[in-house]
């Protein structure tokens, strides 16, 4: 009974991890109204860097040595290779769309990530693409269509700007997941992270440092510790721990909390708003994305009998 409620107790806080991150493109929406000094570049380097550090004291503080995975090359190079084609691209471009549309269309597009796993691992493992995978796909592209143009051939209601760097959110959501895919298995999801973000926030810095005229006002501040805070460091830390007692699929499937948490405060908070195309293709691409984690029973059962 304990391991039933404790199952149910992190799923929920899985739940609130993908809300928390929803919300969090809200507060940069909000960071981007309130002046055009506060750009997506300096947003995302601040928030790297910052957390970060803050999760490498973590990751300190509890015994996990962050600084011995720096003498191993090859670890070194994936971590490098993790915050510079992973991590950056994801908060960047997230950041970008936020700013040239709003926090909704940013985070639909991103989640649709798992479509370029899916197109990699099919193109370089010659994983078996199911007829599920391919009509889940094609309702995915008609949902962005839906969203990028009011269901009006002749109408684009989202900048193409905006539109193509949604995509590279998405790709880089991919590469997010795919890089770390062997090295998670043997280091910290703190110390990975961490350094992952460290290196992301300090190439972001060297490639092109933005430090502008930032406002020195309480409600710039404010925002901008929510977006480190609230969408960053206590999301990672539920999300991370969540693992150990939902299973991945499910998390996958908490996961479309965040583009509903980002659609529905756009509606209520920034008077966003969406036409009945709009809605039908947010739906279509949250269901397209889900049926991706739809498993056939009997390949369930047969993999039970294998184990």
């Amino acid at each position: 009974m304990k391991s039933i409620s404790k199952q149910k107790l992190w799923t929920i806080l899985a739940a609130s991890a993908a809300t928390m991150w929803g919300i969090s493109g809200l507060f940069g929406e909000a960071l981007f109204n309130f002046s055009a000094s506060i750009t997506p570049l300096w947003l995302t380097q601040t928030r790297m860097i910052v957390s970060g550090i803050v999760l490498l004291i973590m990751a300190q503080a509890l015994g996990q040595k962050p600084f011995a995975i720096l003498k191993n090359k090859r670890d070194l190079s994936v971590i490098v290779a993790y915050g510079l084609l992973g991590l950056l691209p994801v908060q960047l471009f997230y950041f970008i769309v936020i700013q040239k549309a709003n926090a909704s269309v940013a985070t639909i597009l991103q989640f649709m990530g798992p479509f370029f796993v899916l197109a990699y691992l099919g193109l370089t493992h010659k994983q078996v693409i199911r007829r599920l995978d391919i009509i889940a796909a094609i309702g995915a592209f008609i949902g962005v269509f839906l969203l990028a143009t009011h269901g009006k051939f002749n109408h684009l209601a989202i900048t193409p700007i905006a539109l193509f760097f949604g995509f590279l959110s998405a790709v880089g959501e991919a590469s997010y997941t795919l890089i770390p895919v062997n090295i998670v298995k043997r280091v910290s999801s703190l110390v990975l992270t961490g350094w992952g973000m460290l290196v992301a926030g300090i190439g972001l810095i060297i490639i092109h440092p933005q430090f502008g005229n930032i406002p020195h006002k309480p409600q710039v501040w404010l925002l901008t510790s929510a977006v480190i805070i609230i969408g960053t460091i206590i999301p990672f830390q539920m999300m991370a721990n969540a693992l150990r007692y939902v299973k991945p699929a499910i998390v996958s499937l908490l996961d479309a909390f965040e583009p509903m948490a980002a659609t529905i405060g756009g509606v209520l908070f920034f008077h966003l708003s969406m036409s009945l195309m709009d809605w039908l293709g947010t739906v279509l691409i949250l269901v397209a994305v889900l049926a991706l984690n739809i498993s056939p029973k009997n390949k369930i059962k047969a993999k039970k009998q294998e184990d």
